[in-house]
């Protein structure tokens, strides 16, 4: 967390999501001695019959939680800002062929935009919640630190947050792990201290990718076809699939020369084809992409720049290049080829544990 002396003057609100981490962070807050209140918030008003979206239940233990440490939970409905911030740029993107992260910017948007705007606006000085990252103050600059447990590091979600938002947050369990935080919820029997992490699409949950995406966007047909153009079978739209997939491609016996797993190695949005590859496939290997959309977290670095970089969450750091591409973009060129560089998810920028910024991947090509 950032230099700030605990002090009952000093008000902090919780976002409170009825999940072990959220709870924890609260304890933590209470325990160094703020004064701190909790939040609530749903952000999804579609149908909750398949029991997919779990908002009544992470309310009823979001309550729990708060009445056993003794705090105030207001409860607040984003759910529009949701949708005109979040998920409408999430269905377009998916229109165009390109596979966004929403996590991203439902950070931006919701929990540090408009939670932190409402917050403030009910007296809080600051907002906490339990991502696994750090806040580095340093001459009124903040900086963003991965979290001490690399497994569950969530710096890669937050690269999007400016000084503003930093300054006015706390990660209460950026320097212990996650193995550390289910222990102090057993040890003060909080209710969700055994309740399984949430998945999928942020606030959304885990469901069925391609049959979720097809309640909102219409089927467009087109050809699977191998890297040598010949047809494989026919696909209902190259919006429900993305770089690098396995599951759902459905290609049994009689294609190919081995019984190795199919995936997804090019979407050509121009001729409407899906391009697969059997195994682990040059095709599925890349060492340089484009990115724009360039977000710092604080001052931005000369170019070129020696760093580190992750093209998804949960991948080890890779060694890279950042030069000065056309226009606004940036060129990134890897030490080593990655795999599936998938236009539309975010690259993000570090220099050893501080998360420097990043952008949107646009193109991914071989030097």
């Amino acid at each position: 967390m950032s230099n700030l002396s605990p002090n009952k003057q000093t008000k902090i609100i919780v976002g409170l999501s009825g999940g072990v981490d959220s709870s924890v962070a609260t304890l933590l807050l209470l325990e160094q001695g703020f004064e701190v209140e909790a939040l609530f918030m749903k952000n999804w008003e579609e149908d909750d019959t398949d029991g997919v979206c779990t908002a009544e239940q992470d309310l009823s233990d979001a309550q729990k939680v708060a009445d056993k440490l003794g705090v105030k939970l207001h409860t607040i409905n984003f759910s529009a800002d949701y949708w005109d911030d979040v998920f409408d740029h999430f269905l377009q993107e998916h229109k165009k062929g390109r596979t966004p992260n929403p996590d991203v910017l439902c950070n931006q948007k919701i929990k540090f935009k408009v939670f932190l705007e409402h917050a403030l606006s009910l007296g809080a000085d600051k907002i906490a919640t339990g991502h696994y990252s750090r806040i580095d103050e340093k001459d009124k600059m903040y900086n963003l630190k991965t979290g001490l447990d690399d497994t569950k590091d969530q710096s890669y979600f937050l690269y999007l947050l400016n000084q503003q938002q930093l300054s006015k947050s706390l990660f209460p369990l950026g320097n212990i792990t996650k193995s550390k935080v289910r222990e102090i919820a057993t040890k003060h029997n909080l209710i969700t201290a055994d309740k399984k992490d949430s998945t999928g699409i942020c606030f959304i949950g885990e469901r069925n990718f391609s049959e979720f995406l097809q309640t909102y966007l219409p089927k467009k047909q087109g050809d699977i076809i191998d890297q040598d153009g010949k047809f494989i079978k026919h696909h209902d739209g190259l919006a429900f699939y993305t770089i690098g997939q396995r599951k759902g491609l459905e290609i049994g016996g009689g294609f190919g020369h081995s019984g190795e797993p199919w995936f997804v190695a090019d979407k050509r949005i121009d001729s409407n084809e899906l391009v697969v590859v059997q195994g682990d496939h040059p095709l599925l290997y890349h060492n340089v992409l484009n990115t724009n959309n360039i977000h710092w977290i604080n001052n931005p670095p000369k170019l070129p720049l020696a760093c580190h970089a992750k093209i998804r969450y949960r991948q080890q750091s890779q060694a890279c290049v950042i030069n000065q591409g056309n226009d606004k973009c940036l060129k990134v060129i890897f030490k080593q080829p990655q795999r599936a560089i998938t236009p539309g998810q975010s690259i993000v920028f570090y220099n050893d544990d501080t998360c420097l910024g990043g952008g949107i991947i646009e193109q991914r090509s071989n030097e």
